[in-house]
């Protein structure tokens, strides 16, 4: 009778571990250990290069920032980002769509080369380039003889640019794609729609906001790119010399007050990106991390 008693009794419900159930000393130290590396390596140089830049006044920032050497970086700066930003919107559409909505055999290859740039050093990228179109390359002089030199000009800088930057956006969009599957596209099709309507009218309306989010990325790097944009730029200055390769040449001519206010405008320009992309993961976080659809 016991025994039937015992066995008849609920057993009691297996007690479910919280997986953030640490002690709470273990919590504040793993915040404040996050805290002061966020300090040390990002909010201590950004404001130490705000600091140094108000501290020069702002008659020294109008003089540095009017130098003709300095303003023709910035333009050069700006006309880069505005031609390599497009080029690897475009590349990232094309990879993440074949790579998303096909299968075919190369694929995981395919996705691997696209995160080449990640584990390669941007030098070796330049010098890449400068093998390929260099002095002493087969393709460089004549390039240069039909008036399109590579090196030491804007078509090697931006070629410098688009390798270290095409993952961004290609990054960004493949794992939404991914997520989302070829079910409205399948069903799209199926009422009639065109390819190009079911891109723009289905596709994109999907991926807008990590679309929107690895722009934010590549142009921010394509601004400050700094390794492959020196070894094909040759370092000529009010010619060839983007903001971070000017700042160093101002820093290396005892212009300090000259180099940080230009590093300040980098500075600002990271910041922005950093609100920009911080308001996108408030509003549109489902859609940029979890895949959801709009």
């Amino acid at each position: 009778m016991l025994d039937e008693t015992i066995s008849s009794a609920p057993l009691p419900a297996p007690k479910v571990q919280d997986p953030v159930s640490e002690p709470l000393a273990v919590r504040v130290t793993i915040i404040a250990l996050a805290l002061v590396f966020l300090t040390l390596f990002l909010i201590l140089p950004l404001g130490t290069v705000i600091a140094e830049t108000v501290r020069a006044g702002w008659p020294s920032f109008v003089e540095a920032i009017g130098d003709p050497d300095t303003l023709a970086s910035i333009r050069l700066t700006l006309a880069v980002a505005a031609v390599a930003v497009p080029f690897n919107l475009v590349f990232g559409i094309s990879a993440a769509w074949a790579i998303a909505k096909f299968d075919f055999r190369g694929k995981t290859f395919l996705t691997t080369l696209i995160d080449l740039p990640f584990s390669v050093s941007p030098v070796i990228a330049g010098l890449v380039y400068v093998l390929l179109f260099g002095a002493d390359s087969w393709l460089g002089p004549r390039l240069k003889d039909l008036g399109f030199p590579v090196i030491f000009a804007f078509p090697g800088i931006l070629l410098a640019t688009i390798f270290v930057t095409f993952p961004f956006i290609a990054r960004e969009v493949i794992p939404l794609m991914e997520a989302q599957g070829t079910g409205d596209e399948e069903a799209a099709i199926s009422l009639g729609a065109s390819g190009w309507q079911t891109f723009f009218r289905v596709t994109l309306p999907n991926i807008k906001w990590a679309l929107l989010y690895g722009v934010l990325l590549c142009n921010a790097r394509a601004m400050g790119e700094f390794g492959a944009v020196s070894v094909v730029s040759g370092h000529v200055r009010g010619k060839t010399n983007t903001m971070p390769l000017q700042i160093e040449v101002l820093y290396n001519d005892y212009n300090i007050a000259g180099a940080f206010a230009v590093a300040s405008m980098l500075a600002v320009l990271a910041l922005v990106t950093m609100g920009l992309r911080a308001v996108l993961e408030l509003k549109f976080g489902n859609d940029v991390g979890n895949g959801a659809h709009r």
